[in-house]
């Protein structure tokens, strides 16, 4: 197609109608969207006191095994490496069964997935 085909193409003005039916069903989905309750809005205020002590928790034991890292660092005159500190990590956790808790946020952390996967599957059918 040449240039001088496609700007007559182009040019011309023709008249863009919706097809029948199209004006109707638009028109009653909007209306079915007014008719709708709002969404429920999420409990934040409920939440609130369980994401501190998330964040509390975490901090927690940040510092402890910072404490840990630095003590073990303070008897040994060389530097700490990554894998001593991790390991002293580690150990921490396995000392306050850290495991559980990682457990408990693994089981919601999958749980939430699933029941999200199954209702946005569910909303398509």
């Amino acid at each position: 197609m040449r240039d001088e085909e496609l700007d007559a193409i182009l040019s011309r003005e023709q008249e863009i109608a919706p097809s029948s039916g199209f004006v109707a069903s638009v028109m009653e989905a909007v209306s079915q969207q007014a008719g709708a309750p709002p969404p429920i809005p999420f409990p934040w205020w409920r939440a609130l006191p369980g994401l501190a002590a998330v964040v509390i928790a975490a901090g927690v034991l940040l510092i402890a095994a910072l404490a840990s890292i630095l003590k073990g660092a303070a008897a040994a005159p060389t530097a700490v490496e990554l894998p001593c500190a991790l390991a002293v990590t580690l150990e921490f956790a396995k000392a306050t069964r850290a495991g559980w808790l990682v457990l408990a946020l693994a089981i919601s952390f999958v749980s939430v997935k699933l029941s999200t996967l199954f209702a946005a599957n569910g909303r398509h059918h």
